[in-house]
């Protein structure tokens, strides 16, 4: 889908440098130990990176890539410097994620040509699911599109509650029938009234439960069916939420839900509370799927589109 250019402004910058702030830390502190008393880019120091980016949760594949590309740097120069190794990562991961389909978005537009665009978000239960519907909803009336929420994750009270509480604060409508319902009803009500309003975007929450992938598969088929019988070509994108602190945990549960349904994008969340800010590098570099979001803070505004530039730059910038 094409996209309308992308605007990163000073205080999205701020906000991003602030919520990857410890996996910075973390990152700079061993890497400064790694290449102290050392003017040269040896055998040694690559070792070192090496472990580091893995501690760092970028995944053992990735790292891997990633040292290979600084070794044909290194080889191409024979006295490459330590001074020079921060530029040389922030070069090279941001060319790994330019060739994993993660495109710079259009801050909060949807995609041309789609009225309404609908979104289906999935993820496992404590991921912040319900949360980043809520601050997307938010994002998406700021830039002056209306949203309709559609409350099909109804095997969790609490998930129907916290949507409403969403839509009180924010003001929008949320279509929901409470609990233990079927959640492709739910999505039907909700792409019939988003349709009915004449809304921008409906965005339909989904229960996250994974103790099968054949119950998931067969709940999200059924949720796919009900919404296409009033609009056949949705929903245009399919979100995987993920928990960024939960590191390699978040790894897995992308690789369980890749399984069970079409995955087109993914919004990784809570990455401020955490050192494993790394894991957005190998879950990209892995499943070849768009990073579309990320949650930087708390606040509303915390919640950003996926800047792959910004982001190596604040994470590999001193």
């Amino acid at each position: 889908m094409s996209f309308l250019g992308n605007l990163f402004s000073k205080e999205n910058k701020e906000s991003l440098d602030q919520g990857l702030q410890k996996t910075k830390d973390s990152f700079f502190g061993k890497l400064g130990k790694a290449i102290a008393g050392k003017s040269t880019v040896d055998e040694e120091v690559l070792d070192n990176l090496e472990e580091i980016l893995i501690t760092s949760d970028v995944g053992v594949d990735t790292t891997l890539k990633i040292i290979q590309r600084i070794e044909t740097r290194v080889a191409k120069d024979k006295y490459l410097g330590t001074a020079e190794l921060d530029n040389i990562l922030k070069e090279e991961v941001a060319s790994l994620l330019s060739e994993n389909n993660t495109d710079d978005l259009a801050d909060f537009e949807t995609p041309v040509g789609l009225k309404p665009y609908v979104l289906l978000v999935v993820g496992v239960n404590g991921v912040g699911k319900t949360t980043t519907i809520g601050k997307l909803a938010a994002q998406f009336k700021k830039k002056g599109k209306s949203v309709v929420l559609g409350a099909a994750d109804t095997f969790r009270a609490a998930a129907v509650e916290q949507l409403k509480l969403w839509g009180i604060r924010v003001g929008i409508p949320v279509i929901a029938k409470g609990m233990n319902v079927d959640p492709s009803a739910v999505a039907f009500e909700a792409v019939e009234k988003g349709l009915e309003m004449g809304a921008d975007v409906i965005i339909i929450d989904t229960a996250g439960r994974l103790h099968t992938k054949i119950n998931l598969m067969q709940e999200l088929s059924k949720i796919k069916r009900a919404i296409q019988k009033v609009l056949p070509d949705a929903p245009h994108d399919v979100m995987l939420v993920l928990d960024g602190s939960t590191g390699q945990n978040a790894v897995v549960q992308a690789r369980e839900f890749t399984k069970a349904t079409d995955v087109s994008c993914l919004a990784i969340t809570k990455l401020d509370g955490t050192a494993k800010g790394g894991v957005v590098i190998g879950i990209s570099d892995e499943f070849k799927i768009p990073v579309k979001y990320i949650g930087v803070g708390e606040k509303v505004e915390d919640l950003q589109t996926f800047n792959k530039k910004e982001f190596v730059d604040s994470l590999f910038n001193r």
